[in-house]
C-alpha cells in the first residue's frame, strides 16, 4: 500500500512564514536560529498555476533528497543555502542518522519533516528565476514557432522542436509574489531588477551549472533539456562588504527542470519527459486544464509517482533516501 501524501503540514508550536505550492517555509522555535528558516516539501503537487485537491505520496522526500544531492555536487561552483541535512546524508539510506542533526525541538514533528525538510540561511532573495534551456521546447518552442525568438531573443532558422541549441541559453523570468504570475523577460531586463553587475553573475553561474548538470546527467543515460535556478544574497559579515550570491530553494527536480532519456530521444517531436508532463496531458485530455478542485484517480496518481521516482533513479541510482 503505498503512503498517505502530507499535503498540509500542522506545526502549531512553529510560525508559519509562507506556504508556496509545494514548500511550506517555518520559522524555527529557538532564539538563536533567527538566521535560519525551515523548508518542508509537502506531497501537493500543481499544473497549470492549480494545485490538485490530492498529492503525490513520497514526492516531498523525492524532491527533498534530489536537491540534497545536486547542492552538494554544484558546491564547487557557487555555495548553496542547506545547514541541515547535510547534502552528503543524501547518499545514505538511513534518513535516522540525518535527523540527528535537526534541533531536538523539532522531534515532536518528526513524522511530518523527517526526509522532506531542510534547514537553511535566510537570506534575500533575487528576484528572478534563472531559467537555462539546452534544448527548445515548451513555451520556447512555442515563441519560436511565431516569432523566431526566445524570450525575444533572436534564434537560428530552421530549428525543430526538441532540437539541442547551438549552446545553452539564459532565458530568465520575474520572481512572482504568492498568486502572481511570473512573466518571461529578455536577459538584458534582469539588471533594471538587481543591477548589472549581479545580473551578469547570474548569468554566468547559471549556464555554468546547468553546464555542469547536464553533463553529469548524460553519463546517466538522461538529457537535461531546460531547468530553473534561484538564488539569493547573504549580507558579508563585513560593515561594508559585499553580499554573497548563494543557491537556493529547490535545483534540479523534476519540478524545476525537464528531463529526457536520451535512449528515446527524437528531435523534431515532443519527448517523455520525467515529470508532472503525465498529469499535466490527463488534465487537457479530460478538459481540467486550469481547473480548481480538481482530485486525481489513483492510476494518475500512481503513473505521476513513477515518473519522479524514476528522474531520482536514474540520477542518483537506487538505495538512497526515499
Amino acid at each position: 500500500m503505498s503512503p498517505q501524501a502530507l499535503t498540509t503540514t500542522d506545526m502549531p508550536k512553529l510560525k508559519l512564514l509562507a506556504k508556496g505550492k509545494v514548500r511550506d517555509i517555518y520559522a524555527l522555535p529557538d532564539a538563536q536560529d533567527e538566521d535560519k528558516l525551515l523548508f518542508v516539501a509537502t506531497d501537493r503537487i500543481s499544473a497549470f498555476d492549480v494545485i490538485m485537491e490530492n498529492g503525490i505520496p513520497n514526492k516531498g522526500c523525492l524532491l527533498t533528497t534530489l536537491s540534497l544531492f545536486w547542492f552538494e555536487k554544484l558546491a564547487k561552483i557557487i555555495p548553496h543555502h542547506v545547514i541541515a541535512p547535510s547534502p552528503s546524508s543524501c547518499h545514505d539510506a538511513d534518513t535516522s542518522q540525518a535527523w540527528e542533526s535537526f534541533p531536538r525541538s523539532l522531534d515532536e514533528y518528526r513524522s511530518q519533516l523527517e526526509g522532506r525538510s531542510m534547514i537553511v540561511k535566510k537570506c534575500e532573495v533575487v528576484k528572478v528565476e534563472a531559467i537555462v534551456r539546452g534544448y527548445i521546447t515548451g513555451s520556447a518552442w512555442s515563441e519560436y514557432k511565431k516569432s523566431q525568438t526566445v524570450h525575444t531573443i533572436p534564434m537560428p532558422a530552421g530549428l525543430v522542436e526538441s532540437q539541442k541549441l547551438p549552446k545553452p541559453i539564459f532565458t530568465p523570468s520575474t520572481k512572482a509574489d504568492q498568486g502572481e504570475h511570473d512573466e518571461n523577460i529578455h536577459p538584458d531586463k534582469v539588471k533594471d531588477i538587481c543591477g548589472a553587475e549581479l545580473a551578469a553573475e547570474i548569468e554566468r553561474v547559471a549556464i555554468a551549472l546547468y553546464t555542469e548538470a547536464a553533463e553529469y546527467a548524460a553519463t546517466r543515460g538522461i538529457i537535461l533539456a531546460d531547468t530553473k535556478f534561484e538564488f539569493g544574497l547573504l549580507p558579508s559579515a563585513e560593515p561594508n562588504g559585499k553580499a554573497q550570491l548563494i543557491l537556493i530553494d529547490e535545483v534540479l527536480t523534476p519540478d524545476s527542470s525537464r528531463y529526457w532519456a536520451a535512449a528515446t530521444y527524437e528531435e523534431g517531436k515532443p519527448q517523455d519527459s520525467f515529470d508532472k508532463q503525465y498529469l499535466r496531458d490527463w488534465l487537457i485530455a479530460n478538459g481540467k486544464k486550469a481547473v480548481d478542485g480538481v482530485s486525481l484517480p489513483a492510476d494518475v496518481v500512481e503513473k505521476t509517482e513513477e515518473k519522479y521516482r524514476e528522474a531520482k533513479e536514474r540520477i542518483m541510482g537506487q538505495g538512497q533516501w526515499a
